[in-house]
């Protein structure tokens, strides 16, 4: 490829927008069922309603606040292996009576690549035997933070290179992620006149 989307980084090197990380130890919600209103003073104890788990993500945190060491957290979203996402659109669609077919698969993958599944971004796949990936698929509606600290010191720990998006990948999926979260819709359109 004459124009690469990724470089590797080592392990020890500090966390960047655009890194991929395989296996990123988060923390998520329990469905809770019905939790009771607190007064107030009142404390609550979230920890039942905790889990930790597993899942591939991409770094959203903004490159010169990382290198700045202006946030504290980490910004993180679910980056799904292309083959993943394929297996879970095949189910959803035949949960809901539909045939899935190959016409209908690259009609997903070409909305969006062009924009208009507003709530995701492919990211391309990276042939190399240590830090190889298939294309991605990275959802903006599911966020996740994490202490850079705690991340930095898993990525040390477990030793291995990870891949770095180059810009303007990585500017290109900022950029789609900001049209996730600046989109408006009003309750009432203007009226035209006649």
């Amino acid at each position: 490829m004459s124009d690469p989307w990724y470089a590797v980084a080592a392990a020890t090197d500090p966390v960047t927008q655009g890194d991929l990380i395989a296996d990123c130890p988060l923390l998520g919600w329990r469905p809770a069922g019905v939790v009771g209103a607190l007064d107030a003073g009142q404390t609550f104890d979230l920890t039942s309603l905790a889990e930790g788990f597993l899942r591939d993500t991409v770094v959203m945190s903004q490159a010169c606040d990382l290198e700045h060491n202006k946030v504290a957290n980490v910004v993180l979203c679910p980056a799904l292996p292309l083959s993943a996402f394929r297996q879970s659109w095949e189910a959803d669609a035949k949960a809901r009576g539909q045939n899935p077919t190959p016409k209908g698969w690259r009609r997903v993958l070409e909305d969006i690549a062009a924009g208009y599944a507003w709530n995701q971004s492919l990211l391309a796949a990276h042939d190399d035997p240590d830090t190889g990936t298939e294309i991605r698929v990275v959802f903006f509606h599911e966020l996740y933070t994490l202490p850079r600290s705690v991340l930095e010191a898993v990525l040390a720990n477990r030793g291995r290179p990870r891949l770095r998006l180059l810009p303007p990948y990585r500017e290109h999926l900022s950029q789609a992620f900001a049209r996730f979260f600046m989109r408006v819709g009003l309750p009432q359109a203007v009226a035209l006149p006649g």
